[in-house]
């Protein structure tokens, strides 16, 4: 079984066991998380597709931790003009672990 949800504007395939990175969520390490922007479920036989959501649906995640990704590099550059700057951003971000899915 798998679900397809929405979170931080992105969308996310998981299913039960998963481990997967979300934009950075307000809550504490260790707590349960509930997860309701489900955009389609398949159980193996048939699938439910949302508009845009399921209304019963519901993904339930543990909290592992927060941290932030490693540094990239932007580099800024005018030809000819001498302008050249370099930037560097890390993104903050959630790791849950997928406890349930609820259809």
């Amino acid at each position: 079984m798998y679900a397809v949800i929405e979170s931080g504007g992105k969308q996310h395939k998981v299913a039960e066991g998963d481990s997967i990175r979300l934009e950075l969520i307000a809550t504490e390490e260790g707590s349960t998380i509930e997860l309701d922007k489900v955009l389609m479920v398949h159980d193996g036989k048939d699938s439910k597709v949302g508009s845009p959501f399921l209304k019963d649906a519901k993904v339930i995640a543990e909290v592992l931790k927060h941290s932030r990704s490693s540094k990239i590099k932007v580099f800024k550059m005018k030809r000819r003009k001498g302008y050249r700057r370099t930037l560097g951003h890390r993104q903050n971000f959630t790791e849950v672990l997928i406890k349930s899915i609820k259809k």
